[in-house]
């Protein structure tokens, strides 16, 4: 039997150790990183939003393919990223990688799922 694939999904997420905490507390800066990340995965951005949780940020970019997030503990060095797109043209894995790299972390875990969904 055929397999049509009716939506094409990927959803990149982990955890970043031992970041810059000063990239962590900085709400620009990680509008900045959201915004390059964007860029790095081949996405098309719509709006960020960020919110100061003393010390940590959440920040939010909606992207048309989906979203991008990053949640940090900047008393920790801890972050958590996430990024899920849809579509076959984006390329969430680079944009992950991209995000860890700015955040400096010195380790890192990524998991990746497909959010395909198929129909027979």
């Amino acid at each position: 039997m055929l397999t049509l694939k009716k939506v094409i999904g990927k959803h990149v997420y982990g955890e970043a150790y031992q970041c810059d905490p000063a990239i962590l507390s900085d709400e620009k800066a990680l509008e900045k990183i959201v915004r390059n990340a964007a860029v790095e995965g081949n996405l098309t951005l719509l709006d960020v939003k960020a919110w100061k949780i003393n010390p940590g940020v959440s920040i939010v970019g909606i992207i048309l393919e989906s979203h991008i997030s990053i949640h940090t503990w900047p008393e920790y060095e801890f972050a958590t990223i996430d990024v899920y797109t849809c579509g076959s043209t984006s390329d969430p894995i680079k944009a992950f990688k991209y995000i860890i790299k700015e955040l400096k972390a010195k380790k890192y875990s990524m998991k990746v799922s497909s959010r395909d969904y198929e129909e027979m």
